[in-house]
């Protein structure tokens, strides 16, 4: 998985944010973690949407039984560096890990990529829903 992490990151800083494969024409940004054990930044390739002036990821970890490590990583430091085209901004972390909120945007995710919804039929946990409010 990081050799992937590591060659999307390299697309997408390479061509202005914009990617081929399983994510062309998608929207796709890199979030910086910092790590909760190391301290140490921790960039990965996700997918998001928009909902008003925050933006939305999945830790969705493609169904597994377990959240992603970036997940982790922004539960402990919530404050996270975004780059999205060739924009970097900081900005701060709220998990949203249930209720209606959290359903409405999971819903609005699987309408902008339809893949989304299969990951929740894989996994027992409820994927949580992360937005992203940009520092001012």
């Amino acid at each position: 998985m990081t050799d992937w992490n590591t060659s999307i990151i390299e697309e997408f800083r390479a061509n202005k944010g914009k990617v081929g494969g399983p994510f062309e024409g998608k929207d796709l940004l890199l979030l910086t973690t910092k790590g909760a054990k190391t301290g140490l930044p921790r960039t990965n390739p996700t997918a998001y949407i928009r909902d008003g002036d925050r933006l939305v990821i999945i830790a969705s970890k493609a169904g597994a039984p377990v959240n992603p490590d970036w997940y982790h990583n922004l539960l402990a430091n919530p404050t996270v560096t975004l780059e999205i085209g060739t924009e970097t901004i900081e900005a701060t972390a709220t998990p949203i890990t249930g209720g209606p909120e959290r359903d409405r945007l999971y819903a609005a995710m699987v309408a902008a990529m339809p893949g989304f919804a299969e990951y929740e039929t894989k996994t027992d946990r409820v994927i949580p829903v992360v937005a992203l409010e940009p520092n001012a």
